[in-house]
């Protein structure tokens, strides 16, 4: 990223690596300097809380309003009941006003740990509010005329899924329209003049770009974040257990703490100047770290964003809880994450296996007598048997694999 930004908001995007596209950097770092602005990011309700994928977004609207603009989180009450196509290869199952209702109140515990929303700081909107009432033709008239059918399936989320010809419903194929009508009445309404997303989204915010410009003849811009992977390839966000959940009753803060101390070494400089608000100088100091002192630097991180999220108790209590659960009590011991291909579990896989292929062991030998000298416990059960099988199911989202009384590792699937 080349452009020098003069605004706050603008630089913090691009220097902390939230930056993915914008459809006009200098207009938009030019309105952010001239005084606060106004944004949203949408959210459909399709469950009861937000997970680990959101939360860069999340951290994005923060930063906006800690740099002195007006965030505003738009809950999709409306078009949930639509369900967004872009990059899926089916159709989302369709929720009732029940469960969405539900979801919302779910999601909004989050947003409440991250967001002031006092004295109209920010706000909470539902889109379900102007969408609900639409006239169908009114609506086709009004708004439908100004989308050529062709552009939209030009889009890349719609045409990745017409190229491997899996269906798209017309029903999904109005969500494009509806989030584009969604900004252009957040412009009339609240003077919203940027959209935010994943850069998944850019397609769908064009579309709001370009209406707004068409019915109102009003400039507004939009801004998109990569969609991130972890430096091994996955998904960011996913364990072998699920989704990392962000509300405390899906998933417990100490849960929560471990995903970020398992972060892989690569990851830990990038994920602490998105993820925490600490210095950049401190985070590329962390991140630099090599060696067992990159262990620090991960509970640095595992700490600052389970502080962000669940509070500074929560958060010292689960670093307490890994202590004892890894270091039998302050025994000195150094907790360490190995890595377990899945295709290792292809034709059965042995505990004896397991040690040599994590560099438990360096030899199956070596793994034979550990286990014969009782020097081995899984989850801190002693294990006698060299030839016991070990699946999928019982590494789960971490295996605790304990070598004597000081060593202990963590066994994941990657």
């Amino acid at each position: 990223m080349t452009y020098h930004a003069k605004s706050d908001f603008m630089r913090i995007m691009i220097e902390r690596g939230f930056m993915a596209d914008c459809t006009d950097y200098q207009a938009l770092d030019d309105a952010l300097s001239a005084g606060p602005v106004t944004a949203y990011i949408g959210y459909d309700a399709t469950a009861a809380s937000l997970h680990v994928g959101h939360l860069l977004n999340v951290m994005m609207l923060r930063w906006f309003q800690k740099t002195g603009n007006r965030p505003i989180t738009l809950m999709g009450g409306g078009t949930t009941k639509v369900g967004d196509p872009s990059f899926r290869s089916d159709e989302r199952p369709l929720l009732g006003p029940d469960q969405i209702q539900a979801n919302i109140d779910g999601m909004q515990k989050v947003f409440a740990r991250y967001i002031d929303y006092s004295d109209d700081r920010a706000l909470m909107l539902n889109n379900a509010e102007w969408l609900d009432g639409l006239n169908y033709l009114d609506f086709l008239r009004d708004i439908g005329r100004h989308f050529s059918v062709n552009r939209m399936l030009s889009f890349e989320s719609v045409k990745s899924r017409l190229d491997r010809e899996q269906s798209l419903s017309f029903l999904e194929f109005n969500y494009m329209i509806l989030q584009a009508y969604d900004f252009l009445e957040l412009y009339r309404r609240y003077d919203c003049r940027l959209q935010m997303g994943g850069s998944d989204q850019w397609g769908n915010i064009i579309n709001g770009i370009d209406l707004t410009r068409r019915v109102l003849d009003r400039e507004i811009w939009g801004l998109t974040s990569p969609l991130l992977t972890t430096s091994d390839g996955r998904k960011m966000g996913k364990s072998q257990g699920g989704a990392v959940w962000l509300n405390g009753e899906m998933l417990s803060p100490y849960e929560f703490w471990q995903f970020w101390r398992n972060t892989t070494d690569a990851d830990v400089g990038r994920f602490l100047k998105l993820y925490t608000e600490l210095p950049l100088e401190e985070c590329d100091r962390l991140g630099a770290l090599e060696g067992a002192e990159i262990n620090d630097a991960k509970i640095r991180l595992a700490n600052e964003i389970t502080t962000l999220l669940h509070g500074a108790e929560a958060a010292a209590s689960a670093e307490a809880t890994a202590r004892e659960v890894f270091e039998q009590g302050g025994a000195g011991g150094d907790l360490e994450v190995a890595i377990l291909p899945a295709s290792a579990f292809e034709g059965g896989l042995s505990v004896a296996q397991m040690l040599v292929q994590t560099g438990i062991t360096g030899s199956g030998k070596e793994a034979k007598r550990l286990i014969a000298e009782g020097g081995l416990r899984l989850n801190n059960d002693a294990v006698t048997d060299p030839q016991m099988p070990v699946d999928a199911a019982l590494v789960g989202d971490g295996l605790k694999v304990s070598v004597g009384k000081k060593k202990h590792r963590m066994v994941q699937i990657g």
